[in-house]
């Protein structure tokens, strides 16, 4: 069939045809839009998963739905080396930017600004004797606001009087970011205390996270009533007629169909997860030779499929791993595909678990492994487990 129709994307963050499987979610964000509009306290609020279950893609479709309510929106992606303070800054000013054209007051933007420009030039890393980075705002900055140093008063300053912005207009703020996890201690301790004191005065800004698994125990660890202060929302792979939904309604819209086997074979390959329902469908789609798709395009194209997936979508994770890294995680494989003890690892490769943290770190920082709970890890891609029993050791 003609590959220019096939409606199937597999990429990173990119939205799938039909967003199959995630209406708890939408209807859970929509009531929080709802509810902050209407001055009602609200939670700000958090999606987890693992890789490819489609979180970026949720987050990309939370900041559409704020949007088309008028909000300002901003969005970051965090980096492990790098603190929140510009990338927030950068953000919140497109935010106001979305604001300003209906404000009827000028000077208010002008004052938040002047403001935002202070938080944005008060970097404490910044080294001695070199100029501080500026955004590009132009009006001077503030002096007494935002501008102390301590990230987490300047962040809940700042929060503070981005909502107040919003409030003039009957509309909120949402800071969208994405790879929570890899927030800095420090940072993720003050975002908490800067949503914290948002949820005690009502101010119509809310933070709106996607992260890993363990996000929740991240943020936990900040700050000790996080768990409160958050709606948690946890990704999973998508059940059997979520997952046909997923196929079936694009390729319909183009006049194609499956046959129940073919659909049968597709669920069993992509095991629900949403990006590889996408990849299966895309060579699905590109084999088949005419409408119905059928099982015998689906064994014809499945090798390809997982070609694709072992260059791109494991191998470079896998290739950014050391070699003693790879050691490890080819232990972790052996032993299974539910999460692992650490102490089962030690022992799979014949060390002590002490002297196996570096690598455990290491692995967890690069966002390959995650710590399930106490003494547990598990890999953050589903399937890996599988993908790494293959490869010569």
């Amino acid at each position: 069939m003609d590959p220019v129709r096939n409606p199937y994307a597999p990429g990173a963050g990119q939205r799938p045809p039909e967003l199959a499987g995630r209406d708890r979610e939408l209807q859970q964000f929509e009531v929080v839009l709802e509810r902050v509009a209407r001055g009602r306290p609200e939670r700000s609020m958090v999606v987890t998963g693992l890789r490819g279950v489609g979180k970026t893609v949720l987050l990309n479709t939370f900041k559409s739905m704020a949007m088309q309510r008028l909000w300002g929106t901003g969005k970051i992606e965090a980096r492990p080396d790098q603190s929140i303070r510009r990338p927030v800054a950068a953000a919140l000013h497109m935010a106001i930017r979305e604001l300003a054209p209906r404000h009827r007051g000028p000077e208010r933007i002008e004052e938040f600004l002047g403001v935002l420009k202070a938080f944005a030039m008060r970097d404490p890393a910044a080294a001695k004797g070199t100029s501080h980075w500026s955004p590009g705002i132009d009006v001077p900055a503030s002096r007494g606001r935002a501008d102390s140093g301590d990230l987490e008063i300047d962040l809940t300053e700042l929060f503070v009087d981005a909502a107040s912005v919003a409030t003039d207009l009957g509309v909120g703020v949402a800071l969208f970011i994405d790879e929570m996890q890899d927030v800095q201690a420090a940072d993720i301790s003050a975002l908490c205390a800067a949503c914290h004191e948002l949820s005690q005065t009502g101010g119509p800004l809310i933070v709106v996270g996607a992260g890993l698994p363990h996000l929740p125990s991240v943020l936990s660890a900040s700050k000790s009533y996080s768990e409160r202060l958050f709606r948690y929302a946890r990704l999973d792979k998508l059940d059997r007629e979520a997952a046909d939904m997923a196929l079936l309604v694009p390729a319909r819209e183009e006049g194609v169909e499956f046959t129940p086997e073919a659909l049968d074979a597709l669920y069993e390959a992509a095991d629900g997860y949403p990006y590889f329902v996408q990849a299966y469908g895309k060579v699905a789609w590109d084999y088949a030779p005419r409408t119905p798709i059928t099982l015998d395009d689906v064994k014809v194209s499945a090798p390809e499929a997982e070609e694709e997936l072992a260059v791109g979508f494991f191998g470079s994770r896998y290739e950014r791993a050391t070699p003693a890294e790879r050691d490890y995680m080819h232990a972790m494989a052996a032993i299974g595909d539910e999460p692992v003890a650490t102490s089962d690892v030690a022992d799979s490769l014949g060390r002590k678990p002490s002297s196996l943290s570096p690598a455990r770190d290491s692995l967890i920082k690069k966002g390959l492994i995650y710590s399930a709970e106490r003494g547990l890890i598990a890999f953050t891609v589903p399937h890996f487990g599988r993908f790494l029993r293959a490869q010569p050791i």
